[in-house]
């Protein structure tokens, strides 16, 4: 099967562009950041017409976000040409998605995550023949899946993020997986941009599960 990219797609970019949402003035990084970081943010076709997002369960025993949802991504290497490439060489290393089958439609301005010093580049892009996507690296990657577009935007199924740091944010639970911090806050700025979120009661707190909140503790030891 292949989908031609969706025009929603292309605003999100020429939204970002012409108007940069508050999350990414709140998290612009500093000029000379410690790491730089890339993220495929990649939407797909489904068999029934549909589209999904691929977010993957980072493993528990990473030190840095244990077991937090994400998006496909990783540290930009020296030999990279930049976080085009490096976003596309991670999402191939940790789940297997070939390089060549996703059509690349830009990069969003980077964010910067303050606890890791990070500057994090997000890349959108499009599958438009998906393939399978597996876990390649256990050591980094937990489990992966394909996330559908109306457990995403359903109202029902988004809340705000309540952490005992005293951290508060927006959260998604959607195909078993609690999704929450950069993550959740890059996906809804999607969504918005794209014109597809559906109005919802950010009023209605839940907090981190308590197996997520247990590996956060225990790396902070």
């Amino acid at each position: 099967m292949t989908a031609a990219r969706p025009a929603w797609l292309e605003r999100v970019m020429s939204e970002v562009e012409r108007e940069q949402p508050e999350a990414f003035e709140i998290f612009a990084p500093p000029v000379d950041p410690e790491r730089r970081s890339a993220v495929l943010v990649l939407f797909g076709p489904t068999d029934d017409g549909g589209v999904d997002v691929v977010l993957t369960a980072r493993s528990r025993d990473l030190r840095a976000h244990p077991g937090q949802v994400s998006f496909p991504g990783g540290r930009v290497d020296p030999t990279d040409a930049g976080p085009v490439e490096a976003a596309l060489r991670e999402a191939h290393e940790e789940v297997g998605i070939e390089p060549a089958s996703v059509d690349v439609v830009g990069s969003m301005p980077p964010l910067f995550l303050t606890p890791s010093g990070n500057a994090v580049t997000p890349v959108l892009g499009w599958w438009p023949t998906p393939g399978s996507v597996r876990v390649v690296d256990p050591a980094e990657v937990a489990q992966v899946e394909r996330v559908r577009l109306t457990e995403l935007v359903d109202p029902a199924r988004r809340f705000t993020v309540v952490h005992p740091s005293g951290y508060s944010g927006p959260g998604f639970e959607a195909s078993g997986l609690f999704v929450w911090g950069f993550t959740a806050m890059l996906l809804g700025a999607v969504l918005d941009l794209a014109g597809l979120a559906e109005p919802w009661d950010a009023e209605v707190e839940r907090p981190i599960p308590e197996h997520i909140l247990s590996d956060w503790l225990r790396h902070r030891r």
